[in-house]
């Protein structure tokens, strides 16, 4: 059983993802500041930790910095929506990814097993394969679940894991297309809302960075009023 540490000073979060991580077969440990969680860890580390940027007596930012004096474990914060200056420093500092609040919990579960994967796949644990985990090729589009990692004609790309998750449901079924409630199903749970817009933002960043592999990308399809599809070239 994976230990999940959560670190947020918002109790109603510690709560209630706690519960969703439990329920999930994980072992959890909540804290409600920073220098609690770094106590802790000196005595015991966990799997994997889940962190808030700004909290008392010590941030997001300044356990992250310890940790990766002594632990390459892998970190997703947790951020608010302006915070991007802190998600690029967080990034860069060591963090493995972030998740903006509001959240859709069932997002956090996926990018949660996705890392803890891709850390056993790093330890040399075997893992069996699944539709969930093995390797997909579309064409000249190549996707790792293990790895979360992205590759376009020999070209990596960096995504994010709602976008990963929205170019995953496109590319399996090439040619049929997904509405966008059908793709809001995939990037988010029942107890978050969002604009059905929110998708076309995604999809338009999704874009964007793949261009960056291919100036000329266009394998994703949009039908107005319709939805989306991939083309397999």
């Amino acid at each position: 059983m994976s230990k999940i540490a959560l670190v947020d000073d918002d109790r109603n979060i510690l709560t209630s993802v706690s519960m969703t991580l439990e329920a999930e077969g994980f072992d959890v440990q909540t804290y409600n500041d920073g220098q609690a969680a770094l106590d802790a860890f000196n005595k015991q580390m966990p799997d994997m930790a889940v962190l808030d940027i700004k909290m008392p007596r010590m941030d997001g930012m300044d356990l992250l910095q310890r940790l990766r004096q002594k632990s390459a474990m892998p970190v997703i914060f947790l951020t608010s929506k302006d915070d991007e200056i802190d998600e690029v420093l967080g990034l860069r500092m060591g963090a493995d990814d972030y998740v903006k609040k509001p959240f859709s919990q069932r997002l956090l579960v996926e990018r949660i097993r996705a890392l803890l994967r891709r850390q056993d796949a790093l330890d040399g644990i075997e893992i069996a394969e699944t539709e969930e985990t093995k390797i997909m090729v579309r064409g000249e589009l190549s996707m790792d679940p293990l790895r979360h990692a992205v590759s376009w004609k020999g070209n990596d790309v960096s995504l994010t894991v709602t976008e990963f998750l929205l170019l995953q449901a496109l590319a399996q079924r090439p040619g049929f297309v997904k509405s966008r409630d059908q793709l809001m199903d995939v990037a988010y749970d029942e107890q978050v809302y969002v604009d059905d817009r929110t998708i076309d933002s995604h999809i338009k960043r999704l874009r964007k960075k793949m261009r960056t592999a291919d100036s000329d990308f266009a394998a994703i399809e949009t039908l107005y009023g319709i939805g989306y599809r991939y083309n397999e070239e």
